[in-house]
């Protein structure tokens, strides 16, 4: 076997599928209902589980493979304090069965997952919002969290929510950035009547627009308002926001949602470092 890097390994390492911890965190990864009636979650990777920690997320394990392990696994344990008996120790053949990820360090943590509403959101002054609608493909949704923690946006809300954010997926794409920013999720209703009431403008991205994205100033408060892969933005969200898209130069009719955020997103980012460096 090779070098064990955590503290305090007991001599049983768990080997067989049939363990009912084993069955329970694969569960764990492949069903959205059972993390939601259990309210636990699961992430992979040592970056990904120190994010979730430093953002306050409550551990409730790790499940640690020696035999993938690395020397630098003991400066992970001491640096997030994990006690020793919340430390289970998988084989190398059940770590790759639960494993997602095509590259795997040996560590796989489990989680206790947090709700969060609306009224809960702490804005700045001048806010930057991403507003995604029943985006369906959890690595979309991942990306966004990734972009909106680049262009550290105030917030991501989710509205009528078809993936849900705690899926494995989600926090791979995201590179843990799901941890980092601040979210919610709510009926579109819900959704319109808080942005509304907060006096925040809306901008809607949709291949109906006539208004192209890098025309609209978004130096004020702004939610951008991205739609599924497959319809785009509803009937309700095109009504009420300003439409706006981004010209296609070849035969494509559109871009990937999480690139098409990205887009808009660095460019309200740009406008406003210009107009602060100008005013």
């Amino acid at each position: 076997m090779a070098p064990v890097y955590f503290k305090n390994v007991p001599s049983e390492i768990i080997t067989s599928n049939q363990n009912p911890k084993v069955k329970f965190l694969n569960k764990l990864c492949l069903k959205s209902s059972f993390r939601k009636e259990q309210g636990l979650f699961i992430v992979e990777g040592k970056r990904e589980v120190k994010r979730a920690v430093k953002s306050g997320y409550q551990l409730e394990a790790i499940f640690y493979c020696p035999e993938v392990g690395h020397s630098k696994d003991l400066e992970l344990q001491s640096e997030l304090k994990i006690d020793a008996e919340k430390i289970i120790y998988i084989s190398q053949s059940i770590f790759e069965n639960l494993a997602y990820r095509e590259f795997f360090d040996g560590v796989i943590a489990l989680f206790k997952s947090q709700t969060r509403k609306l009224e809960d959101l702490k804005l700045s002054k001048n806010p930057l919002i991403i507003v995604v609608e029943t985006v369906e493909k959890p690595g979309n949704l991942g990306a966004i969290f990734r972009t909106a923690d680049a262009a550290k946006v105030d917030a991501i809300i989710v509205c009528d929510p078809k993936t849900d954010l705690y899926n494995p997926n989600v926090i791979r794409a995201s590179v843990g950035c799901l941890f980092s920013v601040p979210f919610a999720t709510g009926s579109g209703e819900e959704v319109f009547d808080w942005i509304k009431g907060k006096k925040i403008n809306l901008y809607g991205a949709a291949l109906s627009a006539e208004e192209v994205y890098s025309s609209r100033d978004y130096t004020g408060p702004t939610a951008i308002v991205v739609g599924s892969e497959a319809d785009g933005l509803s009937e309700f969200w095109l009504k009420n926001s300003t439409q706006i898209k981004i010209p296609m130069q070849g035969i494509a009719d559109s871009l990937n949602v999480s690139v098409s955020t990205a887009v808009i997103i660095f460019e309200a980012v740009r406008q406003r470092r210009l107009s602060k460096n100008n005013g």
